[in-house]
């Protein structure tokens, strides 16, 4: 009888509190799964409005690349009309990337919605929206690798940062290269890392390298690692390393090869004319200190003191992140031209240092906090809204000029931009086949006597307006230069009836041929 009851389970009160205790811990973890996606949307949603309010409240223009090397690029692949500049035309730059904005122009273009306004901001959506996502991804990693306030910290870090708020949403090759490395950094074997996948993360390396091959720089230390960690070597090498590889250097000479119509392979022009042709040299040199004197302290902004007190907290936890920062920064350091942006894709891996500092704080946590909001934004604000906005707003007020283009031949625009050489975009912000000119200004590529059209225009002004136009039928409607040029010319506008029409503020801070206004003259 006992047997029967037994296998029966009646009277047996430990079993019922047993499943009792297994219902409970179900419920647990339900619990926290609904917590963890509620978090997760809320992070989600945040970061979606974020960057699309970052993308409007960026009106300003930073370096040429943003636009000359993506949306003239893409116009010209879909309307046929526009300018290339001689990095194009030697070969240097891949198709891959304006190709994708070339596509959105392309749908634009065939469904009658190619508005100049539509041109300008759908690719700086598109490319907030990349942003966006690449944020939650860096949010879940550090959620997986840290305690929960750690992760909130860091995050909140990561979207304080004024210079990624300054560049993130722009056509740049090095904003998506940074958002593409922050999506890899989720898929990298991390130590304690939940998300990681090899074939994932290398291809995303791959797509960044083909867009910008310096990426290869930021990851060289990385790849080490991995396949140094790596157990099965072989494996790594014949199943990822070398089929990914292979398919991005086949699809993307494909690209490049289509559009340049002949046999090109872009990273080895790259390489050529930038390490040991050193053309890169004649667009500005930097003591070989700049990056540690001045640059990384400019880009990672309020945050230095928090991200110094971070790599003393967990040196050892994320040393190879703070190994791929230093030696980021000391192969940069090498090359003779230097700029901000060129250390912009380490700024991620910063952010981690900092939040774990500021996750570390008790008493001073919330007037750091403080200090980092108010800090950053200030100066994202500034740079988004105030500082080089002469060089967009040039462009709306030409580009009112197309509606009179059609008028009569006389009546056509004709503009002439008397400034430093890719100051201003160009057939991407005004988007009609209206004439335009600017100085240009290729580097020397053994031309013997070489001297570019800008530096012979600005060793005499005067002379050069007057043997370029040396009849009155010859002049351009209109002239646009920058105030610290009006002087020097004035005797030309005035003899030729060139009358002020317009004045656009620049920057407060002028430098040399750049002048803290905009002016366009128009013949009358």
């Amino acid at each position: 009888m006992e047997n029967i009851r037994s296998r029966l389970n009646i009277g047996n009160k430990v079993e019922d509190v047993k499943l009792r205790k297994r219902k409970s811990q179900l419920y647990s973890k339900e619990d926290e799964n609904i917590l963890e996606n509620d978090e997760l949307r809320r992070v989600v949603l945040f970061s979606v409005a974020f960057r699309l309010i970052n993308c409007l409240l960026v009106q300003t223009s930073f370096v040429p690349d943003e636009f000359w090397q993506s949306l003239e690029v893409s116009h010209r692949m879909v309307f046929n009309y526009g300018y290339l500049t001689w990095e194009w035309k030697e070969g240097l730059r891949g198709f891959t990337y304006p190709l994708f904005f070339a596509f959105i122009y392309k749908i634009l273009h065939f469904l009658s919605y190619d508005s100049v306004f539509l041109l300008i901001w759908l690719p700086r959506i598109i490319q907030a929206l990349f942003a966006a996502f690449a944020d939650v991804k860096f949010f879940y990693l550090i959620r997986t690798l840290e305690r929960r306030d750690v992760a909130k910290w860091t995050f909140f870090c990561h979207m304080c940062s004024w210079f990624s708020w300054f560049c993130c949403t722009r056509t740049l090759t090095n904003s998506t290269e940074t958002t593409l490395t922050s999506l890899a950094l989720f898929y990298f074997p991390l130590q304690g890392s939940k998300t990681h996948s090899s074939k994932i993360y290398l291809s995303l390396v791959a797509l960044a390298v083909i867009i910008r091959p310096t990426a290869l720089i930021v990851w060289f230390p990385l790849l080490m690692y991995h396949f140094w960690k790596e157990n099965d070597k072989l494996r790594l090498i014949t199943h990822s390393v070398v089929p990914i590889g292979a398919v991005a250097v086949v699809i993307s000479t494909l690209i490049d090869c289509i559009f340049y119509g002949k046999w090109t392979v872009v990273q080895f022009n790259f390489l050529k004319f930038n390490v040991f042709h050193g053309v890169a040299d004649f667009y500005g040199s930097h003591p070989w200190h700049w990056y540690f004197s001045q640059g990384f302290a400019v880009v990672i902004g309020p945050h230095l003191p928090l991200f110094l007190h971070g790599c003393s907290l967990a040196f050892k936890r994320y040393k190879i992140l703070l190994a791929a920062i230093i030696w980021t920064i000391v192969v940069y350091s090498f090359l003779p031209h230097k700029e901000f942006r060129f250390i912009y894709p380490v700024l991620p891996f910063c952010m981690i240092f900092c939040g774990i500092s500021l996750a570390s704080l008790k008493a001073w946590r919330r007037a750091a906090a403080t200090f980092l909001l108010v800090s950053n934004l200030l100066a994202a604000l500034y740079t988004g809204l105030i500082h080089q906005r002469g060089s967009l707003d040039v462009m709306s007020h030409l580009q009112t000029l197309c509606d009179v283009s059609g008028i009569s031949t006389a009546a056509q625009p004709d503009v002439l931009l008397l400034m430093p050489c890719h100051s201003t975009p160009f057939y991407s912000h005004v988007h009609c086949p209206m004439k335009m000119r600017f100085l240009e200004c290729p580097p020397d590529l053994g031309e013997e006597g070489h001297v570019d059209e800008a530096d012979r225009f600005y060793e005499d002004p005067l002379h050069w307006l007057r043997t370029s136009f040396p009849y009155k039928s010859s002049l351009p409607t209109h002239l646009v230069l920058f105030d610290v040029l009006e002087k020097e010319i004035s005797m030309f506008l005035q003899g030729n009836n060139f009358v002020r029409t317009a004045e656009m503020f620049h920057t407060h801070f002028p430098e040399g041929r750049v002048g803290g206004s905009i002016f366009i003259y128009e013949r009358h």
